[in-house]
């Protein structure tokens, strides 16, 4: 009954069932351990001890910024150079803007390194930065990676006024002043000048936000998918099975309404065929009965 399934079309659909249900249970397994990396990188963050009670160190000993790295009291030494506004950013659920300094350091060739140092309530429109202090500083805070257009206040439109940006990127920046820009950015712990110290963000991916939940749904998405090839595919062998037990029986079907048909049919007549001597034989013994009757 199931030889069916060694034809050409099954073949095909055996393949495919096949190739298909190992795929969605890899995709599902990954995924499954996307969600279970962001579940660890959260706890290892809510449990590690906090960064900015950490003392400080070189800065070059914490490049290139990881999720290890970022947060980590940074040390660097240099000269402040151009100053730039970085306007939208909310602190205290207040609207300002941050005051961002270029920190020329005596290593890396003498390359920039943008220091947020601090947050200013208000508009950014028509507002100065206070001035930088004059001469060597030596600066701490926080370490912080580049930014991008995905992170939280950012302003990736462009069309900014003069001496202000968007985002603190070393791509941004590299365009606007003459030297290199760390890939790498630190908010200053102590501020001054009437400026408000911006706290540390934790790294990209290593919470529990919306993306981890995210993974958690597609891995049942790949689970359910796997099911329902499965079940298909056994749904299909019952309907052919059913179909080839039908034809073996005469029965019509829906599939192949002509063949059962015809096999009703050819049953038929072979009924018709079977009686029709019995009948011409019972009218011969009739009329040899009558014929061999004498006319008195």
């Amino acid at each position: 009954m199931y030889r069916f399934l060694l034809t050409p079309r099954w073949w095909g659909i055996n393949l495919f069932v096949v190739l298909a249900i190992p795929f969605c249970i890899f995709m599902g397994s990954w995924q499954l351990g996307r969600f279970e990396d962001r579940v660890d990188s959260h706890r290892s963050a809510e449990t590690a001890p906090d960064p900015a009670k950490q003392a400080a160190v070189p800065l070059a000993e914490l490049l290139p910024v990881s999720t290890e790295t970022s947060g980590k009291q940074a040390r660097v030494t240099g000269r402040y150079a151009e100053q730039f506004l970085v306007p939208g950013r909310t602190l205290d659920e207040k609207a300002g803007y941050y005051v961002l300094a270029m920190l020329k350091t005596d290593g890396g060739g003498g390359k920039g390194l943008p220091v947020v140092r601090g947050w200013v309530a208000g508009d950014a429109r028509g507002a100065t930065a206070p001035p930088a202090p004059a001469g060597e500083v030596t600066v701490t805070g926080a370490l912080q990676a580049s930014e991008n257009s995905q992170t939280d206040g950012v302003d990736a439109s462009g069309g900014l006024p003069g001496g202000q940006v968007g985002m603190i990127s070393s791509s941004t920046l590299v365009n606007l002043v003459p030297y290199g820009v760390y890939d790498a950015w630190i908010t200053q712990s102590a501020s001054e000048g009437g400026l408000k110290a911006v706290p540390a963000v934790a790294p990209q991916g290593s919470g529990l936000d919306l993306k981890a939940f995210q993974n958690l749904g597609y891995t049942g998405e790949w689970f359910v998918f796997a099911g329902f090839v499965l079940f298909m595919w056994f749904r299909l062998v019952r309907r052919e099975a059913e179909t080839v037990r039908d034809l073996a029986l005469g029965i019509p079907t829906e599939d192949a309404p002509a063949a059962g048909a015809a096999a009703a049919g050819k049953t038929a007549a072979g009924e018709t065929a079977a009686g029709a001597p019995a009948e011409e034989t019972a009218g011969d013994e009739a009329g040899q009965g009558a014929s061999s009757t004498p006319v008195r």
